[in-house]
Formats: structure tokens, C-alpha cells, sequence
């Protein structure tokens, strides 16, 4: 009977494996799989015999379960005299969920009753109505008319609810609700089902933790003891069976059993009775009688306002539950489900069940998968399945008098066991610790405040878990990389020598990822100090620079220290690594904003205003890039970084050598790490040599100009040599002069397309003027920014100015990604691997560009005329290659 929370044979959620570790479904050859559909929908070679067959044993399956689940939806004492009509009336909704399933699944084998995940909020809300009426004074008839209307119209707004969510693709609003704290639920129906097939065991209710006390009753104890015994073997039978039949002729051996020991030992029916063994001898319940349980004018429509919030809880656990349901499904099939179109199925079925005052219900997980599994798929199976429902409802026959009472509490124990041991005991394996804890707190809650509140204090819970735990967790990380600029070989064994020195790095680059708020701007903060040696003392840093190898200072002997103790293993395991805490402050630090998908008002100021303000006081350049539209004004706007147009004299200031004490206690903004990265190489090359640098701007527009008054060499042998950085001989340059005949030259106006995403690859590019812009293609980094007092308009920033003439998919123009400049290589890694463009390329606003074309016919012609040019073209996109693999921290 179990659906959400259901349990594989092997103890795990998920479809069975057979032995060539396939899903366990029903298999056709290739020639049946082509006229599959067809075979599905008329039952194949299945006829009306096999329809009766399954349908029964669903039947048997069902029926008992929905007279449990009556006794937990109208557990409260009022409902007992009337039990006989009430569990038909379950019985009769499960029919309207049958015939839903049936008209409107995509599923012809498609299985649905009331079901588990509603139940304690149906309870709920019967017992607080029963209460409310009582304490005023009212009448039985008051409180079965006001229940069996608002419960009803709770079930068809939820089935109108569920509905939408298909229908507009809403079902995301539904993992809002943390796994956890739906466990903690299920794990508390579970514990209910117990409760309260227990209590129809014995024939008493029970509703509290203190009823528990009947068992210490000898007679309450041994009416109980079948019924956890006979709820213990199907269990076990459903975990362990092979076979899907051994669990319905289970439970119908169960009662037959009982009825046998009444016939050897000659016990009547009747002494049974007395004895508690079956339920009470009530008057026949004709069909009609349902239709005068309900009398609008005793409805006490005011308490509808009262269950409310307990249906809000509602609709969120039973679209959760059967949003699992449909997926355990489709996993069992081994075939996708369109879930908002199953979902539309779903509340459709609750709509129907509502209108005719029923109750909640869905896919019905486990006899689903047993239709399927059979191979019948044929809707004729749930007409029959109908058909018996039908037959319960009009028959006068009480099965409450006449089956025994533990067999029915059996089933309910049976679901409780399952749920329980799922959601307490499997469950521990397959979720981290503290989640586990939120599942306890929330199982725990429910049973002492209520469930309402035990859901709601189980969200509080996990946020705040989720708050704790992502302000423990470090979202920086150090990565290498360097700038895309050639410089000359002076300059490039400066940077070596100085900006990448592996013990004492002048420009350090970190990455910061996820979301920076209030709760993990302290922890960011202390991070980034601890990494760049910000806590280390001046009189230290001075030490350390004096140092030689052999000196010692208070850092080198707290490392020795750390060495020698006994827990140093973790330690000197660190000498191993590429790279750990820098022994000495580095000159520049560049803040790659790209994976920082939020920040702020708290941690903009109180993380990274202060940390400029550190870095200024210890003459620190921290520059950060890659900022999203809303990060990059939440740091304008707060002072953590420099206005626009005053960005730009600070830049040119600094890059003229102008500024010479580079004291600046705010960040510099870069709309790309390469940009913030030859930014701070030229600073530091500046600084080391006293000179400009003659990076490729420079150095590479100059040997291209000379061209035209007597140049030795061809303009591209002047960037192969900057990109390789001089590896070429002389006899190479003279072969280097030979590719003019091996490319062609384009040019291309700013916000031109080079290339186009998901082109083919014919050919490679290389920057001889100007730049090539890569734009970005990353969702959620729209440039709209709202602010408490509206819309933000007019603001000047690097992606406003910074956007390019190609659109995105709303209409949008999109923004630099990164910019290949003079000597720079396009699209040679597609080109490689012969696979359609990964990006876009266009030629950058304000310059264009003018790039040489090695198209792939090219190449060839090169290969086969020229061999050592070819040798040479080879060597350059391999230092491309290498250059951008350094670059990239996806290894890291």
C-alpha cells in the first residue's frame, strides 16, 4: 500500500536489478519494441482473465490499507459510531482517484487511491474541527457534515493547486521545502500508522505518547502482538520476496489463518467479538446512506479559516510526495516522465475526489510498478479495480465485523514499519550528519508542538544549519594564473623572477565562489588575510625579507615547531603541494568575482572595505574582476571601489607612473581577470626595472609599423616570436617570413561577428591589430539592478560599458567575457578537436580587429609544402594551449 517512502526489495528506493544489472522491467524484443506502444495500449496477448487477476490482487492489497487509513483520518472519538460509512467513503474516493488515473495518465497500468502523504494533515485538520465543535457545544452531525465539507474542498483547491504547478511548470517552488524536514515528516506518518493500527488493534484510541500505557494491559498486549507480528512478516516479505505474488497471497493467508484457528478450536465468530478479535456488529451500511452523511446546514463554515495553514503544509508535502512518486516510477520503467504533465494527472484526480467529497490522493508507487512489472498494461485492470471498489461500497457486508481487527491494523503497522525504517534507519547512510540531526529534530518537534509547527521549526532549523554551515566552509580558493599579454623577454624573466616566484609571489590571484553574505564575510575576511600574510607583523615581513636560507626568525621557528610535533603529518604533507600559505606579502592581489554570485550590503563593507583598507595601510594593490552587474554596484555604491570615471584616471595615474605611492584603500575594478592581470604585471615590471614595460601594445604595434620602412621580416614572425617569447632561431624567422602565402587577412568593424557558437571549425585566428572580444554566455547576470528606491538607471560600469553587438536569447546584448589582444590565438582548440565552436568571437567596440586567417585547407597546403613552418605553427598553438591550460583552475 505504500507510495511516497516506499521501499525496494533490496532495502533501497530505486528500481530492482536483474542479473545483467538492468532495470527489472518488463522486456520486448527489438522487433516488439516497434510496435510497443501499440501493444501497450491494447494489453498485448493479454486477455479479460488476466485483467481480473491483477486487478484483484491490487484490490486485496488496497482495500484493507483504506479502512486503516479511514481509522487515521477519523481517529478522533466522535467518528467511531459512524466508522462503517466514513472508511466506505475512503474507499469511494480511492474509486474517483482510480477512474482520474485512468481517463487522464499517460500510464496505461497506472495505480492511485488515497493515500499516506496526506494523511496526518487530514487527521489534523478532522480532529481540530471535531474539537472546535465539541468545546461549542455542537452535535455529532455537526462535526461529520463540517468535516466531510472541509476536507473535501481542501482536496479539491489542492487538486486545482497541483494542477496549475503542472500546467505552468511550477513544481520548482516545491524543492523549496529541505529534503530533511520532509523526512521528518514521513518518518512521523510512519510512526502514526503505527499508533494507529496498534490502537485498531486493541479497539482503543490513540492519539497521545502516554497511550502507549494500553499495552500494559495483558489483554491489549496480546490483541496487538498478532498485528505487529503479522505487520513484521510483510514487511519482511516485501524487502526479501523474488516474487511480486508472495505478498498479496500473504495477506490473504493472514486472515484465513485466523478464521482456520476459529474453526479447530471451535470459537464462534461471535466469542471473537467479545473477545476484541473483530469489530463491532453495526446496522448494514446501504450505498445510499453516503449520500446523507453531509447536511450543509450544520456546517460551521468559520472553521474553514482554521485549517488554513495546516492545508498550506498540505499542498506542499503531497506535491513533493508525488513528485517522488513519479520519478520512482519513471526510474523503475527505465523511460522519462513529462512530471508537470503527470502532475496535471495528479491534481485532476484530487479535483474529481474533492468535488464528490473525498480525499487526497496519487500515484500509488508500489502496485504501479507491480502492474507494470506484470507486463498487463491495460486500463482495463484499473476499471476492474474500480469494478471491486464499487463492489465494497454497495455491498452491505461490514468488513470491520467480520475480518479480523489485527489483520487491518497489520496493514497500517505494515506502512508504519516501512516508513519508519526508511526514514530513521536507511536513510542514515545516504544524507550527511547534521541533515540527519535536522530529520530527528523535525520528527521529534512534530510529536511535541504539533505538526504545523514541527514543520515550520524544521525549516528554521535547516536555514539555520545551511547559514552555519556555509560560513564554516572557505569560498576562496588560491588559483595560478597569469595575463594573456607577451612581454619581452626582459620584462617576462622580471614577472618570473618576482611576480611568479613560487615562495614569494608578488601578484597573488584569488577566487572567491558562491554567494558573500552577513553570516560568511567574517570567515571570508579572515581567510583572505591569512592567505596573503596580511597578520604577519612588519617587523616579520622585514625579518623575512633580510632572511637568508639559514637565518632563523619567530615564523621560521613556529614552523619548526609545527614540523616537529607529533601532529605535524597533515603539515609536511602540505611541502608537497604546488603551493601553500606565501611566506612573505605580495605587491598585488587580483579577486576574481566570476564564481561570486552574490554579496551583500554587510559583507561589501564589513569584508571587503576593510580588507582595502588593510591592504592600503601595508601598500597592497588589490585589484578584483569578473564582478556580476549587481556585485560591481553594491561595491560602488558603498565606497568599497572607485566610481566609474574616477576608476579610469586612477588607472591611467597609476599605469603613467604618476602615482608613485599606490596607497589606495579601495579596489580597482577590471571587467576580466587578464585585464586585472596585465594590469598588475605592468605595475610590477615598473617597479622592478624603474621602466615602462614593453608589453605587446607597446612592442608588437612598433615592429608591425616598421614594416613599411624596410622590415627584415614578415609582420606575424614579430608575434610568433612574442608568444613563443624568443624561442626561434634565426633560420626559423627566415622560415617564419614564408607564411604569408599560407593565411588570409580580414578585417573586421567593432561588433562584428569573427564566429558564431555551434559553427563548424574551419579555421584558427591570430590578432595582428586591434582585439577580438569573447562574450559572456552565463545566465542570471542581467544588468537590471533594483535598489530600495527602484530601478538603478544611468550608472556608468565595466558591463554597461563593455557590451557588444551580439544578443542573447531575451533580446539582451551581451557583455565581454574576455578580450584577445595583438599576438592573441582565436578558436584554434576547436579547430584542434574538429568540434563545432564552444563560443562567440567578435571584433572588439571602439577598435575592431584585423586577424590572420589559417583556415584548415591552409594548414594542409602548409603541411604538405612547408614542413618546418608547419613545425613551427604546431609549437605556437601548443604554447597557446599550455598558456590557457595554466590559466585554468577547473584542475585545481
Amino acid at each position: 500500500m505504500s507510495s511516497y517512502g516506499s521501499i525496494d526489495k533490496k532495502g533501497e528506493r530505486g528500481p530492482a536489478q536483474s542479473p545483467d544489472g538492468l532495470p527489472l522491467i518488463w522486456k520486448k524484443s527489438n522487433d516488439e519494441k516497434q510496435n510497443a506502444s501499440n501493444d501497450d495500449k491494447e494489453g498485448g496477448q493479454y486477455n479479460i482473465f488476466h485483467y481480473l487477476v491483477y486487478a484483484l490482487i491490487n484490490a486485496i492489497i488496497a482495500v484493507p490499507g483504506l479502512y486503516g487509513y479511514a481509522s487515521v483520518i477519523f481517529n478522533h472519538p466522535v467518528f467511531q459510531p459512524h466508522m462503517a460509512k466514513l472508511s466506505k467513503l475512503v474507499v469511494a474516493s480511492s474509486l474517483v482517484h482510480q477512474l482520474g488515473f485512468a481517463l487522464f495518465s499517460s500510464l496505461n497500468f497506472a495505480i492511485g487511491t488515497v493515500q499516506d502523504a496526506g494523511l496526518i494533515f487530514l487527521s489534523a485538520m478532522s480532529n481540530s474541527i471535531a474539537q472546535s465543535i465539541l468545546d461549542e457545544g455542537g452535535t455529532d452531525e455537526e462535526v461529520i457534515s463540517t468535516t466531510l465539507v472541509i476536507l473535501p474542498l481542501g482536496t479539491a483547491v489542492l487538486g486545482l493547486v497541483l494542477m496549475l504547478l503542472g500546467k505552468f511548470k511550477l513544481l520548482d517552488i516545491v524543492s523549496y521545502l529541505p529534503m530533511p524536514v520532509i523526512g521528518g515528516y514521513l518518518a512521523f506518518i510512519g510512526y502514526f500508522c503505527l499508533e494507529a493500527g496498534v490502537a485498531l488493534c486493541i479497539g482503543k484510541p490513540m492519539t497521545e505518547l502516554s497511550d502507549w500505557r494500553y499495552l500494559l494491559d495483558p489483554h491489549s498486549l496480546l490483541l496487538a502482538t498478532p498485528g505487529l507480528l503479522s505487520a513484521a512478516l510483510l514487511t519482511i516479505i516485501s524487502r526479501k520476496a523474488d516474487n511480486d505474488a508472495i505478498l498479496p497471497i500473504t495477506m490473504v493467508a493472514i486472515p484465513a489463518t485466523f478464521y482456520a484457528v476459529l474453526l479447530i478450536f471451535g470459537i464462534s465468530l461471535d466469542e471473537a467479538r467479545e473477545d476484541g478479535w473483530v469489530g463491532e456488529e453495526v446496522p448494514p451500511v446501504p450505498v445510499q446512506d453516503l449520500f446523507h452523511l453531509v447536511d450543509f446546514k450544520l456546517v460551521h463554515w468559520n472553521l474553514v479559516s482554521k485549517c488554513v495553514g495546516t492545508w498550506v503544509g498540505m499542498v506542499f508535502v503531497v506535491s513533493f510526495a508525488s513528485c517522488l512518486d513519479i520519478a520512482a516510477i519513471s526510474m523503475d520503467m527505465g523511460e522519462a516522465l513529462d512530471t508537470n504533465q503527470e502532475m496535471v494527472t495528479v491534481g485532476t484526480s484530487n479535483l474529481m475526489s474533492g468535488l464528490l467529497f473525498g480525499f487526497t490522493g496519487s500515484y500509488i508507487f508500489s502496485q504501479t510498478i507491480f502492474t507494470y512489472r506484470t507486463g498487463c498494461h491495460s486500463r482495463y485492470v484499473g476499471v476492474f479495480i474500480m469494478a471491486a471498489y464499487a463492489a465494497v461500497c454497495v455491498s452491505t457486508i461490514n468488513i470491520l465485523e467480520i475480518a479480523p481487527l489485527f489483520f487491518l491494523g497489520a496493514t497500517l503497522i505494515f506502512i508504519g514499519y516501512d516508513l519508519l525504517w526508511e526514514w530513521l534507519i536507511d536513510i542514515r547512510s545516504k544524507i550527511f550528519f547534521m541533515e540527519y540531526m535536522i530529520l530527528i529534530t523535525t520528527f521529534v518537534a512534530i510529536q511535541i508542538i504539533g505538526m504545523d509547527f514541527g514543520i515550520i521549526f524544521g525549516v528554521i532549523v535547516a536555514l539555520i544549519e545551511h547559514i552555519a554551515s556555509t560560513t564554516r566552509v572557505s569560498s576562496m580558493g588560491r588559483v595560478l594564473k597569469r595575463s594573456r599579454a607577451v612581454w619581452s623577454s626582459d620584462d617576462s624573466a622580471a614577472l618570473q623572477t618576482h611576480g611568479y616566484n613560487a615562495d614569494n609571489p608578488k601578484i597573488v590571484t584569488l577566487e572567491l565562489k558562491g554567494p558573500v553574505f552577513f553570516g560568511s564575510s567574517q570567515k571570508l575576511l579572515q581567510d583572505i588575510t591569512d592567505e596573503i600574510g596580511l597578520a604577519i607583523s612588519e617587523e616579520d615581513v622585514k625579518r623575512i625579507a633580510m632572511a637568508s636560507p639559514h637565518t632563523s626568525t619567530p615564523l621560521s621557528r613556529l614552523k619548526a615547531q609545527k614540523v616537529n610535533s607529533p601532529r605535524s603529518t597533515k603539515s609536511t604533507r602540505r611541502k608537497n603541494q604546488p603551493y601553500g600559505k606565501i611566506k612573505c606579502r605580495p605587491h598585488f592581489v587580483v579577486l576574481d568575482f566570476t564564481l561570486m554570485h552574490g554579496l551583500d550590503a554587510s559583507a561589501a563593507t564589513s569584508c571587503f572595505l576593510q580588507l582595502a583598507k588593510m591592504c592600503e595601510k601595508r601598500g597592497v594593490v588589490i585589484c578584483a574582476c569578473g564582478a556580476m552587474p549587481r556585485v560591481e554596484w553594491m561595491l560602488r555604491t558603498h565606497g568599497v571601489a572607485y566610481d566609474y570615471d574616477e576608476e579610469i584616471e586612477v588607472k591611467n595615474a597609476m599605469l603613467s607612473d604618476q602615482d608613485n605611492n599606490l596607497r589606495h584603500g579601495k579596489l580597482i575594478l577590471f571587467l576580466t581577470i587578464f585585464e586585472a592581470l596585465e594590469f598588475s604585471e605592468r605595475l610590477l615590471i615598473q617597479r622592478v626595472t624603474f621602466k615602462v614595460p614593453r608589453e605587446r601594445h607597446a612592442c608588437l604595434q612598433t615592429a608591425l609599423s616598421t614594416m613599411s620602412t624596410g622590415s627584415p621580416h614578415h609582420q606575424l614572425t614579430y608575434i610568433f616570436l612574442s608568444v613563443l617569447q624568443g624561442d626561434l632561431s634565426e633560420e626559423e624567422k627566415v622560415v617564419v617570413d614564408g607564411v604569408q602565402s599560407h593565411y588570409e587577412e580580414a578585417t573586421f568593424q567593432p561588433g562584428d561577428t569573427i564566429f558564431q557558437k555551434n559553427t563548424h571549425p574551419d579555421a584558427f585566428y591570430v590578432v595582428v591589430s586591434g582585439a577580438v572580444a569573447v562574450p559572456k554566455d552565463r545566465k542570471g547576470s542581467s544588468s537590471m539592478i533594483h535598489s530600495g528606491a527602484g530601478a538603478v538607471k544611468g550608472k556608468e560600469s565595466l558591463s554597461s560599458s563593455n557590451l557588444l553587438g551580439v544578443f542573447d536569447e531575451d533580446g539582451e546584448h551581451k557583455s565581454v567575457e574576455s578580450f584577445h589582444k595583438v599576438g592573441g590565438i582565436v578558436g584554434y582548440c576547436d579547430f584542434l578537436l574538429e568540434r563545432y565552436r564552444t563560443f562567440d568571437a567578435v571584433a572588439a567596440p571602439n577598435v575592431g580587429a584585423r586577424v590572420a586567417v589559417f583556415t584548415r585547407a591552409n594548414m594542409e597546403k602548409m603541411k604538405n609544402e612547408n614542413r618546418p613552418l608547419y613545425v613551427i605553427v604546431q609549437k605556437l598553438l601548443l604554447r597557446a594551449s599550455l598558456m590557457d591550460l595554466a590559466n585554468c583552475t577547473c584542475h585545481n
